[in-house]
């Protein structure tokens, strides 16, 4: 055991695999939809980003269990999970060159100072809700040995069926020694759509039976487990006393998790913010320092913090050094156009210890 509670595999054919939807996210940078005349286009996922930011940022052998569409938008993205160094492990479904299936499209732009981002999707019979049990096979996944197996809310919100496929795979991780993690990212917009707040509190409550590490703040842990908010109202968003408030409640749900972590996020403007992180170690509590933000595109921060967070697990690193180098790859992933990474693992330990903007010759 380590000073998380865990038995971490030492090695494995892959260090993590991922399971959830790809899509593509339409950016128009900070030109709001209503006037774009161009976009640039993003590969992302809230499961797929931690995979892509292990392998291209961190240098560890990830992979991502999937659905893919064989059509042009598929291929496009095929090539962008090929170019962060992730191995595939897909589902394939034919389109029929009409109306599906499909693969997701994420609409964001980035907003501008008083100007929030404004983000909205269309999953039109998206091939990842098609997903179910049998789908993948597990055992020649896991064959080589597999240190850790990653997923999240939003997929499990996606249909009645992937909740399933998340509780199938977590099983199969078990037996096979991986370590389990769950990212809450609740939107409430994806379970309104088939089962609202009560069925995701109950498909996620089932899930998190099998679950070791969980990555969600305190609106998370509110919708997503049904947990009573704070009753200390914390005194900013960088206070981490009411998360801290919650963590009894969630450990009388789920005994078993031995990491709940978070960032924190103080909103001065679209492009300013200050940004920190909290962690719950197997009993004890971790607080990152904070840093102001110059914001170039905040979507896949949260992944960044997860991703930066689990190579420090990975890696043997004491839970303070994991805590943070999640919270300097979220920061860092904050600077970059796009979901994933761009930073080097020496940028992210270099800013970990404190490293500033100073040129670097």
């Amino acid at each position: 055991m380590n000073g998380y509670g865990l038995k971490i595999r030492s090695e494995g054919a892959l260090d993590l695999v991922s399971l959830g939807a790809l899509v593509h996210r339409l950016d128009p940078g900070i030109i709001p939809f209503r006037k774009a005349s161009h976009c640039d286009i993003h590969v992302s996922g809230g499961e797929f980003n931690v995979a892509a930011n292990l392998a291209d940022c961190f240098r560890l052998r990830t992979g991502i269990a999937t659905a893919m569409v064989d059509y042009p938008v598929g291929d496009l993205i095929a090539e962008r999970v090929r170019a962060m160094g992730v191995r595939p492990f897909y589902k394939r479904f034919q389109h029929n060159g009409v109306n599906g299936p499909n693969m997701a499209t994420v609409y964001s732009d980035r907003g501008h100072g008083v100007r929030a981002p404004v983000v909205f999707y269309n999953r039109s019979n998206e091939a990842a809700a098609q997903l179910k049990p049998g789908d993948f096979d597990w055992s020649a996944i896991f064959a080589g040995g597999v240190r850790w197996l990653h997923s999240g809310g939003i997929f499990a919100a996606l249909s009645e069926t992937t909740g399933e496929v998340i509780i199938e795979a977590m099983q199969a991780a078990k037996a096979a020694g991986a370590v389990t993690s769950f990212d809450l990212n609740y939107r409430e917009k994806l379970w309104n759509i088939w089962g609202g707040a009560g069925r995701a509190v109950s498909v996620i409550g089932r899930i998190m039976q099998h679950v070791d590490v969980m990555v969600g703040n305190e609106e998370d842990l509110q919708k997503g487990l049904g947990i009573p908010g704070p009753e200390v109202a914390a005194a900013s968003k960088l206070d981490p006393s009411a998360f801290f408030g919650m963590i009894d409640c969630v450990l009388d749900k789920h005994p078993q998790i031995k990491v709940v972590a978070t960032t924190l996020r103080e909103v001065y403007s679209t492009n300013r913010h200050c940004w920190g992180a909290v962690a719950w170690i197997n009993g004890q509590t971790h607080v990152a320092m904070t840093c102001d933000l110059d914001v170039h595109d905040r979507v896949g921060g949260g992944d960044g913090f997860a991703s930066g967070l689990f190579y420090g697990m990975l890696a043997g690193e004491s839970p303070e050094e994991a805590v943070r180098l999640g919270w300097a790859h979220g920061a860092l992933l904050t600077t970059f156009p796009g979901d994933t990474t761009m930073a080097t693992v020496e940028q992210v330990r270099a800013f970990a210890k404190g490293g500033s903007a100073r040129i670097q010759r």
